[in-house]
């Protein structure tokens, strides 16, 4: 993608985003901090308030025309994120209210009845905590045992090491494809492959690559994948489980109760059908289908396309931040052609913390993360509290880093003259 292409695709989104047009603290606001949670655009915000003015009701319980409607549209979304995804059918798409709750739904459902004492669940120690913590939940209640895959030299996933602890006994692989915190992008198709040919079951946190890149969980090949809509431009409150077929009908429910029955006697109760076994409730339906509209936004910009251009943003930025000295960036090195690294970077600056810096950056109209990142084991192994991290999305300009590294620049000079 050229600069002009660049400039056209970052011109003609940035007026679909309405809160990206203010002032904060009296300047103009730089959001960089999309890996916690996306800007919504226009498409997506009409389509929420839409929902609410017009087709207000509850969802496959109604004959009346709104929830009709309301349910058209909702089961609407759920065909758009499957396409979007590349699922095989529309019933491997389960919505949950996000990533955390999409895995846990496969922790207690899937994990529960199917791990034992002596079992192995595969990690990685770059891994977010909702990817850990039920996960040692289920070993705490079944006798499994965890073990963690270590980093290179270049803190990547170590696949060496990943081969080498696979055994007969790893029953499951839960990995994250991009790390919120060191932005590698992980070989999933490969782990995967190889997995499966140990016989372990795969999960895939596509949190922060869905969002960025194009996903095909047919050529992935996984078993689970789980991402959040407040990272993909849609609302908060809503996500989605991507399970194969085979192994969604012969997983229990994971939560009891309304539209996930096909039938209630005193004694016992029949399941619906696929994939309403698993949204018991009334689900999030607004923003579900908001989550719908944002992925026709995201697909008419096209996924390959965002990437790109999200990969010249990142190698821009990269760049930057490597001339700054006492700066530690965290992760691999952007390459030429892109595999290695997603749109953010953590670091640290020797003798400042992280909230400090995200403080005074504040101040100055720019947002960035500071702190764990919900990856307190990995920020432990580098022997620091926290990081500073800048997430990117392609809302994002090049003029915007370049203000943001300006303002980091002269925030460092500022720590380091009070120091002295």
């Amino acid at each position: 993608m050229t600069l002009i292409q660049e400039k056209i695709l970052a011109d003609r989104v940035r007026s679909d985003f309405p809160i990206l047009h203010q002032e904060v603290n009296g300047k103009p606001l730089i959001y960089l901090d999309s890996a916690a949670t996306s800007q919504k655009p226009l498409a997506v915000l009409d389509t929420l308030r839409n929902y609410y003015e017009r087709d207000n009701a509850n969802v496959h319980r109604g004959a009346h025309t709104l929830s009709v409607r309301a349910t058209e549209a909702y089961e609407s979304a759920r065909d758009k994120v499957a396409k979007f995804v590349n699922a095989a059918s529309r019933q491997e798409i389960v919505f949950t209210r996000n990533a955390t709750e999409a895995i846990n739904l496969v922790a207690y459902s899937w994990g529960l009845n199917h791990l034992k004492e002596g079992d192995e669940i595969l990690l990685s120690v770059m891994e977010h905590h909702s990817n850990l913590v039920p996960w040692q939940i289920i070993a705490q209640k079944t006798g499994a045992a965890i073990k963690y895959v270590g980093l290179t030299d270049t803190e990547e996933l170590d696949l060496g090491q990943f081969n080498s602890l696979l055994s007969d006994r790893t029953k499951l692989v839960a990995i994250v494809h991009v790390s919120n915190t060191l932005g590698c992008i992980n070989p999933v198709e490969k782990i995967v492959s190889i997995a499966h040919k140990n016989g372990a079951k795969v999960l895939i946190d596509a949190c922060q690559s869905v969002p960025h890149m194009p996903v095909d969980v047919q050529a992935i090949g996984c078993d689970w994948l789980v991402a959040s809509g407040h990272k993909m431009c849609a609302p908060t409150g809503v996500g989605f489980l991507y399970g194969k077929q085979e192994l969604l009908e012969e997983m229990p429910p994971f939560l009891g109760g309304g539209e996930m029955i096909s039938e209630v006697f005193l004694d016992h109760f029949t399941c619906g059908e696929l994939p309403h076994k698993f949204e018991a409730g009334t689900p999030a339906i607004g923003e579900a289908i908001a989550l719908g509209a944002a992925v026709d936004y995201l697909t008419a910009i096209g996924m390959d396309k965002i990437h790109a251009y999200e990969e010249e943003l990142t190698t821009y930025l990269f760049e930057k931040l490597e001339q700054i000295p006492n700066l530690r960036i965290y992760g691999p090195k952007p390459t030429k052609d892109g595999k290695t690294r997603a749109a953010l970077v953590s670091f640290n600056v020797r003798g400042i913390h992280a909230s400090d810096l995200s403080t005074l950056l504040d101040q100055e109209g720019i947002a960035i993360r500071s702190g764990h990142h919900c990856t307190q084991p990995l920020h432990r192994l580098f022997e620091a509290s926290g990081s500073a991290r800048v997430s990117l999305s392609f809302y994002n300009t090049r003029e915007e880093i370049d203000v943001f590294i300006k303002v980091l620049k002269e925030t460092i000079d500022f720590f380091n003259s009070v120091m002295e």
